[in-house]
């Protein structure tokens, strides 16, 4: 199923909105600057905070503004169930492409070739945060920090470099690209500095990427299994270069 990028809620230009009290939380961990915040109910999102995120307890104390449903579907349209919304600072793109150049890099960037799905775009970058990757490169029309996408990271671009760029853009370094025709995973060793790269849900490499790569890699699977999702594939691939060396 595809998720077409569609124009983000009025944010405010450098905003980006964080939809739900995870978002916050992990915007908040992560060095955003907050701008903005509300809830319908300040005593239940404190609540929340004390129970899983009692480091920060106190900052959203001070943050949080009480609104009525009306003041927060202003912000949100279609409000998280935590009644929880924000708005916060983008990352400015200078420090998201200084971390993605940077060398030597001592982790991977992982690179989706034109994801339609802003859900799938948002699982990988928490997983990308989750496994300390550099960052997460998107070529293509949608905007990885669209409000969809944020939504699906749970806040967690600010734990990665997001950025979109084209395929002349890339950041450097050795380009592992996903392919059924590929060497096993399980025979190679992924350097640190590498760009894992993955197709698009539907067609997979575009011929441009496949010849531009250094390496071809493929995941095991089963006969018959034609694909796995694409939020599944960066995992398997990222597990594969974090796990036992």
């Amino acid at each position: 199923m595809t998720d077409s990028p569609a124009p983000p809620p009025p944010s405010g230009g450098d905003t980006v909105l964080l939809d739900g009290f995870h978002a916050l939380k992990h915007a908040l961990r992560f060095g955003a600057e907050v701008r903005t915040a509300l809830t319908t109910d300040r005593a239940r999102a404190l609540d929340l905070a004390a129970e899983l995120a009692p480091d920060l307890t106190a900052a959203l104390d001070a943050l949080l503004t009480e609104a009525t449903p009306e003041e927060l579907r202003g912000l949100a349209p279609r409000a998280h169930p935590t009644e929880v919304a924000a708005l916060a600072v983008r990352t400015p793109r200078p420090a998201n492409l200084a971390a993605l150049h940077s060398r030597p890099r001592t982790a991977p960037v992982v690179v989706l070739e034109d994801p339609r799905n802003l859900g799938n775009i948002g699982a990988v970058i928490r997983l990308a945060a989750g496994f300390g990757a550099t960052g997460v490169v998107t070529t293509g029309t949608a905007d990885p920090w669209h409000p969809n996408a944020v939504r699906g990271a749970a806040g967690l671009h600010y734990a990665t470099a997001v950025e979109r760029l084209d395929l002349d853009g890339l950041p450097p370094g050795p380009l592992y690209a996903l392919d059924p025709e590929g060497e096993d995973i399980r025979a190679l060793t992924l350097p640190d500095d590498a760009l894992l790269a993955f197709g698009t849900e539907r067609h997979g490499l575009s011929t441009e990427l496949r010849t531009r790569a250094d390496h071809l890699v493929a995941l095991p699977m089963r006969p018959q299994v034609s694909s796995y999702n694409l939020a599944t594939s960066v995992a398997m691939t990222l597990f594969h270069w974090g796990g036992p060396r």
